[in-house]
C-alpha cells in the first residue's frame, strides 16, 4: 500500500513537471519508435525482460502514455533522436507497436547524462551496481566527475571514486550475467570483488553463467548463486604451491584440498615434460611405496 501511495505521489510531480515544461513552451510529438536511438551511455542491466517492464508494457496495452520521454536531435542521424530517458516506456510502445509521445530538446551531452540520472533518481529504481557500472561508463567516456555525481546525486566524491574503483574491478561480462541485483548493496560486492580478485575463480562463475538454470533465478539469486560457488571453492583449495627448477623457472603448480592434489603443467612449454611424467608416475609410486614398506619395517 506504502508503495503504491508513493508511486501514486511520483506520478503527480511527474505530470506537474510535465505542465510546467508545456506552459514553458515545449511541445509534445508523436515519433515512431524506429527513429528513437537509446543513450549513449546504458544505464540499466536487465533490459526488457524484468517485471517491472512486463507490467509496463501490460498497462500500456489498456491506457494511453501519460508522461513523454525525453529526446534530442540525433548528433550523427538526421532526422532521428536520441533518448536521455524513458527508455522503457520506449520499448514497450515499440512491442505494441504505437507511436510515443516526446518532447524534443537541443541538449548537450552532460544536459543528456544529467537528465537521465536525475530521472533514475527521482524514480529511486536504479540498484547500487547499476549505479556504479552507470559512473563507470560515465567515466570512460571522459564525463567531468562533478557531472556525474549531479546525475547521480552523490555528493562525496570519495564515494563516487569507491563506486568506479568497484565497478571496475569487477567482470562487466559477470556483472551484466548477474544483472542488477536490486536487493544487494554496496558491502556485498565489495565482498564478492575481494573474493573474485583471485584469477583461479574465473573459470567457476565462467561455466556458471553458461547455464540455463543460472539464468532462470532472479537476479538476486544469480547474485547469490554465484557468491556461494566462488566462497565454496576458495574454501576448498588451498593456497596454491608453484613448483620451480632450481634455475627458478616455474614448471608446475599444485593445489590442496581434503580430497585431492592438483598438479597442473603448462603445456605450452614444458608439454614434453608433463607426458614424461605421466609415463614415470607408476615408477614413482612403486618407489614411493618401497619406501614406506620399509621405514615401517625398521620403525617395528
Amino acid at each position: 500500500m506504502n508503495q503504491a501511495i508513493a508511486n501514486l505521489a511520483s506520478e503527480a510531480d511527474r505530470a506537474e513537471a510535465l505542465q510546467l515544461q508545456l506552459e514553458a513552451g515545449e511541445t509534445i510529438v508523436e515519433l515512431d519508435p524506429k527513429v528513437i536511438h537509446g543513450s549513449f551511455v546504458k544505464d540499466r542491466l536487465d533490459g526488457f525482460t524484468d517485471p517491472k517492464f512486463i507490467e509496463l508494457r501490460e498497462g500500456l496495452k489498456t491506457s494511453e502514455q501519460i508522461i513523454p520521454v525525453l529526446v534530442r536531435p540525433h548528433p550523427d542521424i538526421k532526422g532521428e533522436y536520441q533518448l536521455a530517458f524513458g527508455h522503457r516506456r520506449v520499448e514497450a510502445l515499440r512491442q505494441l507497436g504505437r507511436k510515443v509521445k516526446a518532447i524534443v530538446r537541443n541538449l548537450s551531452d552532460e544536459d543528456l547524462i544529467l537528465a537521465q540520472g536525475k530521472e533514475n533518481t527521482d524514480r529511486a529504481d536504479l540498484s547500487f551496481i547499476e549505479k556504479a557500472l552507470f559512473a563507470l561508463r560515465l567515466d570512460q567516456q571522459g564525463v567531468r566527475r562533478q557531472v556525474i555525481m549531479d546525475a547521480l546525486t552523490i555528493t562525496s566524491k570519495g564515494v563516487l571514486s569507491g563506486m568506479i574503483s568497484l565497478a571496475s574491478s569487477l567482470p562487466t561480462e559477470l556483472i551484466e550475467a548477474i544483472g542488477s541485483a536490486p536487493s544487494i548493496g554496496r558491502p556485498r560486492w565489495e565482498t564478492f570483488a575481494q573474493l573474485l580478485a583471485d584469477p583461479s575463480h574465473e573459470s567457476t562463475w565462467r561455466e556458471l553463467i553458461r547455464q540455463e538454470q543460472f539464468h532462470a533465478l532472479s537476479s538476486d539469486a544469480r547474485f547469490e548463486r554465484t557468491l556461494k560457488s566462488v566462497a565454496v571453492r576458495k574454501e576448498k583449495v588451498s593456497d596454491e604451491q608453484i613448483i620451480k627448477t632450481g634455475e627458478g623457472r616455474k614448471i608446475a603448480t599444485a593445489q590442496s584440498s581434503k580430497r585431492a592434489v592438483k598438479l597442473t603443467i603448462p603445456t605450452k612449454h614444458t608439454g614434453e615434460f608433463a607426458q614424461f611424467l605421466l609415463r614415470k608416475l607408476p615408477d614413482i609410486y612403486e618407489e614411493f611405496a618401497a619406501s614406506a614398506a620399509n621405514t615401517t619395517s625398521d620403525n617395528e
